[in-house]
């Protein structure tokens, strides 16, 4: 059930929603769906009508551009962490060996997670670096928390892997964009997956923040127009070790099928879930926590449970995993690192279109060059947009995460849902 679906919204001055297009897209999404596996493009509204194309100057550059990097290191999400830090380095690593005039300076920091502010600490250490762009953060909740301080600088602020339903609403200059979809479409997916696997009731465990409720209202919405019941909900608290209470709440209303929108927490939930006889081919999983649980899970416990994760599949991506091992061969996961490669390689695209770094600029040129304005020849690295760019002609950078296009919101206007199943080693393999 890997889907492909195009979805825009309106947004009028200081993020007040104009329109209800990205609702349509994910009723269209849903009937791509059900309509029995295989890549589906949902059709919807145009892209952003970004009016005359800004011109690009021809001739060579001689360009240096620092980025900085906000990915987890530590805390709950910091198994997000080594795939997107891998990719941005190796974006970094080939925009600077095709010498086509610009150089990019990769800062790494971390972003912890919400249960203690490490981020605000690392984006004032970034800032005061004199970074013109930051790639992260990786959590919808830390980007809340950080957007204003890296916005009102000037600094262009992308993320690989936030998909909180609000962030398209933010007042934020126009300076904060993303590679990785909104809820509302993953949440659609989850939803119409549960209903189509023969469930009839669900339970759903999930993080009582801005991520966990807009992604459990989504997926309730989905599941109920399918035809299903929601019988109970129950969420938790950042920070919180002990999930009985939710268990209980839940296991309670004898659902057909439990979903948990959570991160790592899930390695506590899991167990006792199954533990206390809840079936584990029964469990549902999202992105924040589709993990590999062969090293703490005892062998098939979970297995013919299925997750949904925004993203290409690995086969789709050719040789860019190898490539990745090869900066980190630590790495096991690979979610939202084509997201991360690509959000390096469009700074460095708009960079270039604008013949400029500073983080104002760049944004300025970041819709045209997605191929927001509907011209441009396609390109699908940096080597090939430099080539062009240095001709004075448009481009439409389709990367590794997709064809991304972004909205005027800075949201992209596509987006691949995949769907995996686990196996008895408690790892998940990607079946649609």
């Amino acid at each position: 059930m890997s889907v492909f679906a195009k979805a825009s919204a309106k947004r009028g001055a200081r993020g007040i929603w104009t329109g209800v297009a990205l609702a349509g897209a994910a009723a269209l999404l849903l009937s791509a769906c059900t309509s029995g596996g295989g890549s589906t493009t949902a059709p919807t509204d145009e892209p952003a009508d970004t009016g005359d194309a800004l011109p690009i100057e021809s001739g060579p550059r001689d360009l240096t551009l620092k980025v900085g990097q906000l990915a987890p290191q530590s805390g709950s999400l910091a198994v997000l962490g080594p795939p997107q830090i891998a990719a941005a380095k190796l974006a970094v690593d080939d925009i600077n060996n095709a010498d086509l005039g610009i150089q990019i300076e990769l800062v790494l920091r971390d972003e912890g997670d919400t249960s203690i502010d490490v981020a605000t600490g690392s984006v004032t250490d970034l800032l005061s670096q004199g970074v013109s762009a930051i790639s992260g953060a990786a959590a919808s909740a830390q980007t809340r928390n950080i957007y204003e301080q890296v916005t009102s600088a000037g600094v262009v602020l992308m993320s690989p892997s936030n998909t909180g339903l609000d962030l398209s609403t933010i007042d934020d200059n126009d300076l904060y964009w993303r590679t990785a979809p909104s809820d509302l479409l993953q949440g659609e997916v989850l939803g119409n997956l549960i209903a189509e696997d023969g469930n009839s009731t669900l339970g759903i465990i999930f993080q009582n923040d801005a991520y966990g409720t807009g992604f459990a209202d989504t997926t309730k919405k989905a599941f109920e127009s399918a035809g299903g019941e929601v019988v109970a909900e129950s969420s938790y608290n950042t920070g919180d070790t002990n999930f009985t209470t939710q268990i209980s709440d839940v296991t309670a209303q004898s659902p057909d099928a439990i979903a948990i929108i959570s991160f790592d927490q899930a390695k506590i939930i899991i167990p006792e879930l199954v533990g206390g006889g809840f079936p584990g081919d029964k469990i549902y999983l999202t992105d924040g926590n589709r993990l590999d649980y062969s090293d703490v899970f005892a062998p098939g416990l979970i297995k013919g449970a299925k997750a949904t994760t925004p993203g290409l599949d690995l086969e789709t991506l050719g040789d860019f995993t190898d490539r990745l091992l090869e900066v980190d061969p630590s790495l096991t996961d690979f979610t939202y690192a084509a997201e991360s490669y690509d959000n390096i390689v469009l700074f460095a695209l708009a960079a270039y279109a604008a013949n400029d770094t500073s983080g104002t600029k760049i944004a300025e040129y970041l819709r045209q060059i997605s191929g927001s304005s509907g011209d441009g020849e396609k390109v699908t690295d940096f080597q090939q947009g430099a080539a062009l760019l240095e001709k004075g002609e448009q481009i439409d950078y389709d990367g590794l995460s997709g064809p991304i296009t972004f909205d005027e919101n800075g949201d992209p206007t596509g987006a691949t849902i995949g769907v995996y199943e686990y196996q008895d080693d408690n790892t998940s393999t990607r079946i649609n």
